[in-house]
């Protein structure tokens, strides 16, 4: 082995052995944990010392004290027993998926499409803790607020890593004792007399867009509602409070079963957004990131 190689396993285990020493208060002790005898790990302690050429430990027949020099040595040996530790978790985990992982996705989509899947990714992953925020409010992936987040839409140009893992389309839905009570709007510009419920975060478009003869426009529409997410304006639309124009996705249920109808379908622009896995890319992805990004793209749908 090499000299160089050879020298710094000695050292670390020396580093241990010293540390050992101190928190357990005796070679005894000390010897008991590391499976050695007490003149064992007095001699190792005795090399230490030979070989920095310094006093670390006073001893007498009642205890061990520590010598301004073991006291620095001892700091040092934490410091670095805490780095090797650290390095070796690293690169742990980079082969075995294990540690916390934490999720962002948005509230109504989280809830439909990737909570029901978090028991399966479990079974396969027991080693990881899966920690999952619900939110529509965008996190700051880069400043660690999570380790991966599903997204919609357009995404800003970044540092980040984004991984497709599918695409929703937009449609516009009302139920069927609303359009009973109000008329069914046959062309866009019928809505101008409906309530239309609308997002209320401000990253939401402002209009609705529609296309007649293959060309596109928008239409600005007003209503006595609005919400955070689509999930709610879905339920909102289901009691006959008005029309609403939500991802596919958040009233697939309410529509095969009838208490939701889709309108206006004619004028859809056919306008579909991607769904995204965002996270902290580069050669060191953690392996729980990595094992989580494959998963969603395989079974998000």
């Amino acid at each position: 082995m090499d000299a160089k190689l050879s020298g710094g396993s000695d050292r670390a285990h020396a580093l241990a052995l010293f540390a050992a020493v101190i928190e357990q208060g005796s070679f005894s002790a000390a010897g008991r944990l590391l499976g050695m005898s007490p003149s064992a790990v007095a001699r190792a302690v005795d090399r230490i010392e030979a070989r920095l050429g310094v006093r670390l430990l006073l001893r007498s027949t009642r205890a061990l004290s520590l010598t301004a020099e073991g006291r620095a040595y001892l700091q040092a040996a934490r410091r670095i027993l805490a780095d090797l530790d650290d390095a070796e978790q690293q690169i742990a985990d980079q082969g075995s998926p294990r540690g916390r992982l934490r999720v962002s996705a948005a509230l109504s989509h989280g809830r439909l499409c990737v909570v029901p899947l978090l028991g399966t990714f479990a079974a396969l992953y027991p080693d990881i803790l899966i920690d999952i925020a619900l939110t529509d409010t965008l996190v700051d992936i880069a400043a660690g607020q999570a380790d991966v987040a599903v997204r919609f839409g357009p995404l800003p140009d970044s540092s980040l890593t984004a991984r497709k893992l599918g695409e929703t389309r937009r449609v516009i839905v009302a139920a069927p004792d609303y359009l009973a009570r109000h008329g069914t709007p046959r062309v866009p510009e019928d809505l101008f007399a409906h309530n239309c419920l609308n997002f209320s975060f401000r990253r939401s478009e402002p209009v609705w867009p529609f296309r007649r003869d293959g060309h596109d426009f928008a239409l600005s529409v007003r209503g006595g509602f609005e919400a955070n997410n689509g999930e709610t304006l879905g339920q909102l639309a289901a009691i006959g409070v008005g029309i609403a124009r939500v991802g596919a996705f958040s009233v697939a249920e309410e529509i095969a079963e009838g208490s939701l109808v889709p309108l206006l379908e004619a004028f859809n622009p056919g306008d579909v957004e991607q769904i995204h896995a965002v996270f902290v890319g580069g050669p060191n992805v953690p392996a729980r990131v990595r094992v989580f990004v494959d998963f969603l793209a395989a079974n998000l749908r």
